[in-house]
């Protein structure tokens, strides 16, 4: 037991089966499947955590019947051939130590019949706000069936090595469609009161428990407040938590906010939310039932897992991104190392945000993420100087790589501190969390023996005479200045204002040509400031990516509150001088309509495109030397690319 986290790496008794400390990585979606069944992927993924130290494992959920495929990578659980799968996944993760549980889930309602070809499911004919898809209000013979689904899919789970199941009545579920008033508008014994809306989740519970039998756990993910009319609320959480406990069937609940649509942005809160956000849900559950609790809500470190303990809120944590980001998250705190722990910085880019656009779980911070299966060639057995010439994220990861793959490394950065534009994108409101990625990667180097160079503008003169054998580029990029712009000095880039190099007063107006958080952070910025600000941009929306990382609802409503005005579909054509205070005259296209408006303001301030920082790597490519060019360097784009490229540069030695 570690001294530091008494609670946290304490056994604990859940149901029949002992835990060896009370971490939880609980279900998430992954998009690993292929053809409905669980992947090699799948296996290494859960091997890596249970490596490093999880206590319970709760894979992804395991679907019921063929009228639920709300998106394609699902995997089929009712289908037989998935029994191969899950003892692939389970014999990896018991050989770590670990416990293993599948999650089981119908989303119900919550779908689309895009790839089943089949109507949905649910408890009445209301749709869904995200998929807008009128659902069918199943029968009786179809709740029988739904029952049974249930069952058989406990039975693989059983026949593949699992030590129980979680049943999903969370945030997309049929079982939470038939509690929540909103979309449970049954007049039979299966809507009306609550003991008729959760009457179904007993009947399941009671079919899944004669399939586990006695030695296996049976636990249930429970929605604690949904946010949303006609939603689940906590007096009824509590009040169900009461029913399932004294059904007997159930070893433990696990808790959940938000509902997956229309509060999805509670379920993953990006690093806008408050850690700890949700811990209410777990703490009044706990208080109302005997059964052991798992907490939820952005837990980022072992630190604060063991306070939520330590202060009664739950039983067991649930710890997703931050073990995604560092699959030896637990090992590491257990020995008090938490000082290499890769800390999730809840940007959602590259876990929720890569998923959103249909594409395998990934993260920013961890390069290895998704990759687990995928074999890296051993490190090469002749130690080579390697010198890498910048110090942001791409520059730190390939030092970081080199380093533990043992080649002699240097990292020269031209400023005074390491960071590069994550120190600018650090200072914006609601955006300190970044810093973590190049706090984590600058420890990293300092722990592997990368000589780190701070001050130095390194030439092709200075390589060639320095005895690099290996030189990678990460000098990052520049803002451009784009062609609309004039010649007037108070048009200006959104980092010359987090970089403290402007600091524009009174009317401002912010161009988004990115779509991201760099005209937001700046339009907040200015506003917490006393500016005026209006932010234009030329998409359907200002920010637009910012919903595939759940941080639209957050942008629109503290832009609200601050009054920052939002004008879409128009692009800026020209800017021009007005009078003699140097106020600008901005020339706006509306694309849509061809149509053009004037606007006045004191400042522009531009989130457009960079051009590559490039002249290194134009000096040396001819030469003798093996020059690899990664990041911004290569090409202007988000920080995940960055960390990717760094670390394949890095392999690639």
């Amino acid at each position: 037991m570690s001294e530091r986290y008494p609670r946290l790496f304490s056994s604990f008794r859940l149901g029949p089966v002992t835990l060896r400390n009370r971490v939880v990585f609980a279900a998430h979606l992954t998009n690993y499947a292929r053809g409905g069944l669980p992947t090699e992927q799948h296996v290494a993924y859960y091997q890596a955590r249970a490596a490093g130290g999880a206590g319970l494992i709760i894979t992804e959920e395991q679907c019921t019947h063929p009228t639920d495929w709300p998106y394609e990578k699902m995997i089929q659980g009712y289908r037989p051939e998935v029994v191969d799968g899950y003892r692939r996944i389970t014999g990896a993760v018991h050989a770590h130590g670990a416990t293993v549980l599948a999650q089981v889930n119908h989303n119900g309602g919550q779908g689309t019949g895009m790839y089943s070809r089949r109507p949905l499911w649910a408890p009445s004919a209301v749709p869904d706000p995200l998929f807008r898809e009128v659902p069918k209000a199943v029968e009786r013979h179809e709740i029988a069936e739904i029952v049974d689904g249930y069952a058989t899919v406990a039975r693989h789970c059983v026949a593949g090595g699992f030590d129980g199941v979680e049943l999903q009545c969370s945030h997309s579920s049929l079982m939470r469609g038939f509690l929540a008033r909103g979309t449970n508008r049954r007049t039979d014994e299966y809507g009306g009161d609550l003991e008729g809306r959760a009457r179904l989740l007993l009947e399941v519970l009671g079919a899944m428990r004669a399939e586990l039998g006695p030695d296996r756990i049976l636990g249930v993910r429970l929605s604690g407040d949904e946010r949303i009319d006609g939603g689940i609320v906590l007096d009824e959480a509590t009040a169900t938590a009461r029913l399932i406990e004294a059904s007997g069937h159930v070893d433990y609940l696990n808790t959940s906010i938000g509902m997956a649509t229309a509060s999805l942005h509670l379920i993953e809160a990006s690093m806008a939310v408050p850690k700890g956000y949700a811990l209410y849900i777990p703490s009044a559950i706990r208080d109302a039932v005997d059964l052991p609790v798992v907490g939820i809500g952005r837990f980022k470190d072992a630190e604060q897992a063991e306070q939520a303990l330590a202060e009664g809120h739950c039983d067991l944590v649930g710890v997703v991104r931050g073990q995604i980001a560092d699959p030896d998250f637990v090992a590491k705190a257990r020995a008090d190392e938490v000082s290499s722990v890769r800390n999730c910085l809840s940007c959602n880019q590259e876990c929720v945000g890569r998923m959103g656009l249909n594409r395998w779980l990934g993260c920013l911070v961890n390069p290895r993420a998704g990759r687990e299966s995928v074999v890296l060639p051993d490190p090469t057995r002749r130690v080579k100087d390697v010198w890498v010439i910048g110090g942001g994220p791409a520059g730190l990861q390939a030092a970081a790589t080199a380093a533990e793959r043992g080649h002699r490394v240097t990292l020269y950065e031209r400023d005074r501190v390491l960071g590069g534009q994550v120190r600018a994108a650090a200072r914006a409101p609601y955006r300190g969390e970044f810093a973590e990625l190049t706090r984590n990667l600058e420890s990293e180097c300092r722990r592997r023996g990368v000589v780190i160079e701070l001050g130095v503008d390194v030439t092709a003169e200075l390589v060639e005479s320095g005895g690099a054998e290996s030189v990678i580029v990460a000098t990052g990029a520049r803002p451009r200045r784009p062609q609309w712009a004039g010649v007037s000095e108070r048009v200006i880039d959104v980092r010359d204002v987090l970089e403290d190099r402007c600091a524009p007063t009174g009317r401002v107006l912010v161009v988004d040509e990115l779509g991201f958080h760099q005209a937001t952070s700046v339009a907040e910025w200015l506003a917490d400031r006393g500016a005026a600000v209006t932010v234009c941009t030329g998409a359907m929306t200002v920010g637009q990516d910012l919903g595939i990382t759940l941080d639209m609802e957050g942008w629109q409503m503290r832009a609200h509150e601050k009054g920052i005005e939002q004008v879409t579909d128009v692009v800026p054509v020209g800017v021009g001088q007005c009078g003699g205070e140097g106020q600008l005259t901005v020339e706006l296209l509306h694309h849509p309509t061809g149509g053009r408006e004037t606007c006045v303001v004191d400042w522009v301030v531009g989130a457009t495109h960079q051009d590559p920082v490039d002249e290194l790597w134009m000096q040396l490519r001819g030469s003798d030397i093996e020059v690899h060019r990664i990041g911004d360097a290569l090409t202007p784009r988000r920080a995940h690319a960055a960390v990717i490229e760094g670390h394949r540069a890095a392999v690639a030695l």
